[in-house]
């Protein structure tokens, strides 16, 4: 966890404080689950991650894939973003290590679909994270992580 601050919050951070902008950035004791609001922060990200998808056409290609009704993948979404954003490490501790690729390897994710992930996302976070140092250094991570789903060209 404290590599993962540090990589995605640095560079901001710098940037942030040569700005003269003052919003707390995370830190190995203030992780960013903290600062989201903990389980409720997280949980609404999570919420309006998947109620922009089911309601936004642009993402239905993307919502179609997922089972219904979603009150399950919600509850796993958020028990991953739980650990991933620093705060219990509900995902594991109920189904073992994430293998985030592995687990999506049965679906056919290309690059329309994870610019449709981002998109949700991207909107989430501008709803859920007020920080906006937080909230653009969990867009890039997140990012990278999508991209990391793509299996298809």
């Amino acid at each position: 966890m404290k590599q993962l601050i540090k990589r995605i919050f640095n560079q901001d951070a710098s940037d942030n404080q040569s700005s003269g902008t003052t919003h707390q950035a995370p830190t190995p004791e203030k992780t960013p689950y903290e600062i989201i609001g903990g389980e409720s922060g997280t949980r609404a990200l999570a919420n309006r991650f998947y109620d922009i998808m089911e309601s936004d056409p642009y993402a239905k290609p993307l919502y179609d894939m997922h089972p219904l009704p979603l009150d399950r993948i919600r509850q796993v979404f958020f028990e991953f973003l739980s650990g991933w954003l620093g705060g219990p490490d509900l995902f594991a501790e109920q189904y073992g290590h994430p293998r985030l690729r592995m687990r999506h390897m049965p679906f056919t994710i290309n690059k329309d679909l994870r610019d449709q992930w981002m998109y949700c996302m991207d909107k989430a976070l501008d709803q859920e994270v007020d920080n906006p140092l937080l909230r653009e250094g969990l867009r890039k991570s997140l990012a990278q992580l999508a991209t990391h789903m793509i299996n298809h060209d």
